[in-house]
């Protein structure tokens, strides 16, 4: 099982060799609460914050969005934003925090990020891209990365992809991470952008072969380690997992350490369960609410007998007014047995 007690920030080798799997930034998903969550499970994947906006920490000065647990190393941070010195301050901002990387959005379809002009939208301006990277780097000591789409709306991916990444890499960016969907800003919400326009995982694998310098993650419709590690044997330098890390997170993360990483032993869900009682209590002793972070786990015993009375007790007993630790034991209860009848 992961134990978590390493909370020193790593060191590059460490962050790189993290990068060959990663649970993707996805917003009101992975905060805080699910990072440490996630951590629980995996002691060596890489995680990524909701994406932060540079505005929010410049302008709004919202800096409690940058809190994390130590325990969360190692842990990146991603910015949304599009003005070369308005996202450099942010990336000080997010080094002094101690995040370990600094990630800037170049994915995000939706209407709320296109209209600030970042996201998806800056594919089509891979030179304003450089610019950011080249003006993060230069304030902060940490790892400035890059995730993006191969293309957006009509852009032939087969030349803007390689154009964008001559442009990041050019600037000094040497790992970025590619979804391998087309994003479509007009016409598909974002939900349907995760899902309708086709992938393209070959065209990700060539870039790798054309951009063997770069470190090269691919994204997007992998719902299994076995998966991910078929990229990896393939040539890919880094696995990122989305959904699947959210809504089946032992299956993809209790047994990265040893699947992905070689080291390590396979997770077990309710021994995570009973090292997150210390952290809720914290965090309700803090004056924070139950279903804060148990909306995380309802996903603990995913395709495991005893699962749907888990997240019936966990999701109906965590929103009471003074729901305790004791809310999120007594659905253990109902699967305990059972899980460890699997794990055993």
């Amino acid at each position: 099982m992961s134990d978590v007690k390493k909370t020193q920030k790593p060191s590059q080798a460490e962050i790189w060799r993290a990068a060959r799997l990663s649970v993707a930034p996805m917003m009101d998903w992975t905060d805080r609460h699910c990072r440490y969550l996630h951590r629980m499970l995996s002691s060596q994947t890489l995680l990524y914050t909701e994406m932060v906006t540079a505005p929010a920490l410049v302008r709004g000065g919202a800096l409690h969005l940058l809190d994390y647990n130590p325990q969360e190393h190692p842990v990146a941070l991603q910015l949304g934003g599009s003005d070369p010195q308005e996202l450099a301050q942010a990336a000080r901002l997010g080094a002094e925090a101690g995040y370990d990387e600094i990630n800037l959005n170049c994915g995000c379809p939706s209407d709320r990020v296109q209209s600030g002009t970042f996201g998806a939208v800056l594919m089509k301006d891979p030179a304003r891209v450089a610019e950011c990277v080249a003006a993060m780097q230069e304030v902060v000591d940490v790892e400035v990365t890059v995730k993006c789409r191969i293309g957006v709306d009509e852009q032939n991916p087969e030349e803007v992809l390689p154009e964008f990444l001559t442009a990041i890499r050019d600037a000094g960016c040497k790992r970025v991470t590619i979804h391998a969907r087309k994003a479509w800003l007009q016409g598909l919400s974002p939900k349907e952008n995760r899902d309708i326009p086709p992938l393209d995982y070959d065209l990700v694998h060539r870039m790798k072969a054309d951009f063997n310098a770069l470190h090269i993650s691919i994204n997007g419709g992998i719902a299994t380690l076995e998966q991910a590690q078929a990229h990896l044997d393939a040539g890919l330098d880094g696995v990122m997992i989305g959904r699947a890390a959210y809504h089946q997170p032992t299956e993809i993360l209790a047994g990265a350490d040893h699947l992905i990483f070689g080291s390590g032993q396979v997770a077990d869900p309710v021994d995570v369960v009973q090292k997150m009682v210390p952290y809720v209590e914290r965090h309700l002793a803090e004056g924070g609410r139950l279903h804060q972070i148990t909306r995380h786990m309802l996903g603990l015993f995913a395709g495991r007998p005893g699962a749907r009375a888990w997240r019936r007790t966990l999701s109906e007993g965590a929103v009471h007014e003074g729901a305790g630790s004791e809310v999120m034991l007594q659905a253990l209860e109902r699967v305990a047995p059972l899980a460890e009848a699997v794990v055993n």
